[in-house]
């Protein structure tokens, strides 16, 4: 029957939707789950929204306009952004007819007990435990190819940059070998995995870490290995490129040995499995591997309960709003589940395979992506389903005042709480991030905390190294509860800002002695109030003034922070600290100044080294006492 539409114009709100007879062909409406809830079609034009609906065409135009989608009245648009504007105009939208049917036959499983707080993994009845399949993250050293190993297991050419490929589209894949799946975590690397581990996520089952045999064992791979091991990940080496004619598998797995990880072969507990990506050998006797190490896990998850995952990636897509994707770690996400995510929360409107296709529903350790969030979610956030809307809102507005009240606070350990810890019986053990100039220095320093002798608190060095301290040491012991010392060796800028945001505790020594008595006080509990050190700036030397025969001026310019009269010095040569000393003279042209803000240019004199040359580096600090509790 035509209906007039003059009675309607500018009318918004939920009204059961009426089929028009004529005009334009009509929109298939199943059977709704609600009360005045649509489905709609794969595809359809603004106006055959408007009259589904039964609003003005303007209005589903103004909510398109809001999305950033400029589309005529006549234009199609997807099923995805029909049902974002149909929702944000008030309407109810029930699953397409096959999901629906699906889960009809699910009967009493897919109306699983949502009211059930699914906060935690592993609260199941054993009973109801099913295995599920493997989540691995492949991690290694650069060009050692982790991303041409994923390509040559799942048969896709991200590595050659084609769009479209799976790493860009979802950043997780599934790979079956003998009827088994594996999924692969496509994160960049051991940065964002350890970055999902300082948010709290445990995700990864298995870690890969792939050598290259013609390179053999280098600084990223000792990282990768470090972050599984703190992580608690059993580990397998894929020995990558052993088709290359300079290949030396013998040569790898001693420097493994070193590095204390012993192979299989050596009588280890670690699997090793010889591979080449580019000839395509050993992939399957990698798959087989991966399968063997997670059947020796026993990994299991109850599919019948209300889902719990973690968010890996999310971004906001312009046509169809917070695009988010979970591994669902326990329970199945369902179409219309109301989910909790970090701070944010929605209504699952669609979920996609890794394949891009439609799916309606997501069990155990399956990628998908998910959306209908009313936020964009962080890497690393859980995501859970909830009752209903009212609980979800709850749950996000008690995260949001949780967060707001722990902000400044640091639940991280510091050297000065350890012993209060351990009196509360929190702390069993001193993580250590150790980083230094040179390899003696790292062994010196290791053996002096092995003489270290507590009956009660352990010292558990997670990653020792050369060079400066990065922003993945800061991340690594964020992540793992652990405190950073650095040995005549400095923390980068970066490094330093994510150590202030993430509370991490770093302390930086030029004498072996310092750092082992605080160690050692700090095990004893018996630390004197803490000296904090307050990097204040930095300035580089650019041309040096000689006054008189003792007097040196360096004409420096300020590249970080500020420059502080009577503030310690470090000067920094070819990136080693050459002498520690104090800042006597600051001046701005001829004019003695308090201090020099960055981007400026001053002349500096120190109090008692004078042979700066150009190109120096000059780190200003200061120090101060901090006050604290006294331990008893």
């Amino acid at each position: 029957m035509a209906r007039s539409r003059s009675g309607t114009r500018g009318r918004r709100g939920p009204r059961k939707p009426q089929r028009r007879e004529g005009g334009f062909a009509p929109v298939s409406v199943a059977e709704p789950r609600e009360r005045g809830a649509v489905v709609l079609a794969p595809t359809i034009t603004v106006k055959e929204l408007a009259e589904l609906l039964d609003v003005n065409p303007a209005d589903v135009i103004r909510e398109l306009i809001k999305s950033g989608i400029f589309a005529t009245i006549n234009q199609l648009i997807d099923r995805d952004t029909a049902s974002l504007v149909a929702t944000e105009l008030g309407f109810e939208v029930a699953e397409p007819v096959e999901a629906a049917a699906e889960a009809a036959e699910e009967g009493a499983e897919a109306a699983a007990p949502a009211a059930k707080d699914p906060t935690l993994l592993g609260e199941d009845d054993p009973a109801l435990l099913q295995a599920r399949p493997p989540i691995v993250t492949v991690m290694g050293h650069v060009d050692h190819g982790k991303t041409s190993l994923l390509d040559a297991i799942r048969s896709t050419t991200v590595a050659a940059g084609e769009r479209g490929g799976i790493t860009q589209h979802i950043g997780a894949s599934e790979v079956t070998k003998d009827g088994k799946k594996v999924v692969f975590l496509d994160t960049p690397g051991h940065e964002a995995f350890t970055a999902m581990r300082a948010r709290g996520a445990r995700v990864t089952d298995i870690a890969v870490i792939v050598v290259a045999a013609d390179d053999g064992v280098m600084p990223q791979t000792l990282e990768a290995i470090s972050h599984a091991r703190a992580a608690k990940v059993p580990i397998v080496i894929a020995l990558n490129k052993i088709d290359k004619p300079d290949a030396n598998q013998e040569r790898v797995k001693t420097e493994l040995a070193e590095a204390n990880v012993v192979i299989e072969e050596y009588g280890g507990d670690v699997p090793l499995v010889p591979v080449s990506a580019k000839a395509r050998i050993g992939l399957d006797d990698l798959l087989e591997m991966i399968l063997l190490v997670a059947d020796l896990q026993e990994l299991k998850a109850n599919p019948k309960r209300p889902a719990v995952g973690t968010i890996i990636e999310a971004q906001l897509d312009k046509g169809r709003g917070p695009v988010a994707t979970v591994v669902v770690q326990t329970g199945t996400l369902r179409i219309g589940d109301v989910v909790v995510v970090g701070k944010t929360h929605g209504k699952v409107r669609a979920l996609e395979s890794a394949g891009g296709k439609r799916i309606p529903k997501a069990g155990p350790s399956t990628a998908a992506v998910v959306l209908g969030l009313g936020e964009v979610p962080e890497a690393g956030d859980v995501l859970r389903v909830v009752a209903d809307e009212k609980s979800a809102r709850a749950l996000v507005e008690g995260a949001r005042a949780a967060a707001a009240s722990t902000a400044g606070t640091s639940p991280k350990a510091t050297l000065e709480d350890l012993f209060q810890q351990f009196k509360e019986g929190q702390a069993k053990e001193l993580r250590i991030i150790l980083k230094a100039d040179v390899s003696g220095s790292l062994g010196a320093i290791t053996h002096a905390l092995e003489q270290i002798q507590s009956d009660d608190v352990r010292i558990s060095i997670l990653h020792e190294g050369n060079g400066d301290i990065t922003d993945n040491d800061i991340l690594l012991a964020s992540a793992s509860n652990a405190i950073v010392v650095g040995f005549n060796t400095k923390i980068d800028p970066q490094a330093r800002r994510t150590a202030e945001a993430e509370k991490v505790d770093v302390r930086l020594y030029d004498i072996i002695y310092k750092l082992t008595d605080d160690i050692e006080a700090a095990l004893k509990g018996l630390l004197e109030p803490e000296i904090v050190e307050v990097v204040e700036g930095r300035a580089e030397v650019r041309q040096i003034f000689r006054i008189g025969k003792s007097t040196v001026i360096a004409g420096s310019f300020v590249t970080d922070g500020r420059i502080v009269r009577n503030a310690g010095a470090r000067v920094y040569r070819s990136g080693r600290v050459i002498v520690t000393d104090r800042i006597d003279s600051l001046r701005r042209f001829r004019d003695d100044v308090r201090e020099v803000a960055q981007g400026y240019e001053c002349g500096i004199g120190l109090a008692g080294f004078h042979d700066l040359a150009e190109g120096d580096v000059i780190e200003a600090f200061t120090q101060q006492a901090v006050s604290r509790a006294a331990l008893g």
